[in-house]
């Protein structure tokens, strides 16, 4: 008992005395578990909220005059149309320029006053045509069936809303895979590619300092900066590949998960020249993130020491990736898009709803690759600086 109490006293002492792994071991998972699942939360929340101010365009087809003043307090500007215009309305509510297109049936107030509940025959039916991607819509929607339902109550059931297998939601198939792969594939993707780049980039420097075999190479008759540019490049290749497996898996299972073409949910929506853009952004979000890498693990004696000293970035990519899904789809100005990694993260979240532009992808690209070569030039004086290869 007296040697095991021993045994526990070395290895807490040796643990608690390292600040760093506290830290990363104890203090680091509760805290990064806190920050993204309330940005999440967050970020959930706003997409179903509604601006207050905004006055929803409604549209209707044979009111009644007796329900006239049951939907006269709903706050939206109501327009009567004809059922000629009513095919326009659905292409306005399907392309996000109106709301809620809601039609009566004709002789409504008769046909109710006539029904007989236990006919068997199909009651007349009250449609609400809205779409499912705007939040304005989704609300003004269930506003107007919560109105009809308590009116059906008060008529013993006499009529229904929405019966039927039509298609009352008018989102297309497009908005409905780029509002959710926006939603959730910014923060797996930059996951997944970090996870390849940490994978590597530190058993790459760190670990050739930790095992001697950095002083082999850098007396070896080459440039310092291609050794930099060497090491930088090879890791990029190989954490891309990592980041890319995980990608295409995660494609590939995502519709079937989340119900597939049931739900609307089809890559197919995307063409050849969004995953061009996609891939560019990726290229050089990879040589970013193995850049930032290779210089913290410069600075680190082992390996574990360089894990450690990454952390902080690590949270630092995760949280970036979850600002889209709070910050609205709104247009950006080009200056976001010169932060590095939080204009990849713009980019990627911009490319899967379809709200990206070319120009937005090459200012992205361009600044990653600037970023990427100083970072390079950094590590270029780290090879040089003897003080920080051979530190002990």
């Amino acid at each position: 008992m007296k040697n095991m109490t021993t045994i526990m006293k070395k290895e807490f002492a040796r643990f608690f005395r390292d600040r760093r792994m506290v830290f990363t071991t104890v203090l680091m998972p509760g805290l990064l578990i806190y920050m993204i699942y309330s940005f999440m939360g967050a970020g959930m929340a706003r997409e179903f909220m509604t601006d207050e101010a905004y006055v929803a365009r409604a549209y209707v087809q044979d009111m009644p005059e007796e329900l006239e003043p049951l939907f006269a307090k709903v706050s939206a500007r109501w327009t009567l149309v004809s059922a000629s215009e009513a095919e326009a309305v659905k292409a306005q509510i399907q392309n996000k320029e109106a709301d809620v297109l809601m039609v009566f049936p004709q002789k409504f107030a008769e046909r109710v006053e006539a029904y007989d509940v236990l006919s068997g025959e199909t009651a007349p039916n009250v449609q609400i045509y809205y779409n499912s991607t705007e939040s304005e819509s989704v609300k003004l929607r269930g506003l107007l069936v919560d109105i009809l339902n308590d009116y059906e109550s008060s008529m013993a059931n006499r009529f229904d809303v929405n019966a039927g297998d039509e298609g009352y939601d008018l989102a297309s198939e497009k908005d409905v895979a780029g509002q959710i792969f926006a939603m959730i594939l910014p923060m797996l993707l930059m996951s997944f590619m970090f996870s390849g780049c940490v994978a590597v980039a530190p058993e790459a420097i760190a670990g050739e300092k930790e095992r001697g075999t950095i002083a082999t190479l850098l007396v070896t008759p080459m440039k310092r900066s291609a050794l930099a540019m060497g090491k930088i490049l090879s890791l990029s290749c190989i954490a891309l590949l990592s980041g890319l497996s995980s990608f295409l898996g995660t494609m590939s299972a995502l519709p079937k998960m989340l119900g597939g073409a049931e739900n609307g949910l089809n890559t197919a929506v995307y063409g050849m020249g969004d995953y061009v853009m996609l891939l560019g952004v990726i290229l050089t979000t990879v040589l970013v993130m193995v850049s930032v890498i290779s210089v913290i693990s410069a600075f680190a004696k082992s390996i574990k020491e360089a894990s450690t000293a990454v952390s902080p970035f690590m949270i630092l990519v995760m949280v970036v990736s979850l600002i889209p899904m709070f910050g609205g789809d709104g247009e950006r100005s080009m200056g976001w898009f010169l932060i590095p990694v939080y204009n990849s993260v713009l980019c990627i979240h911009g490319i899967f709803s379809f709200s990206c532009s070319p120009a937005q992808v090459g200012v992205t690209v361009g600044m990653n690759l600037l970023c990427a070569g100083f970072l390079s030039w950094m590590l270029t004086r780290l090879f040089n600086n003897e003080k920080v290869m051979f530190s002990k």
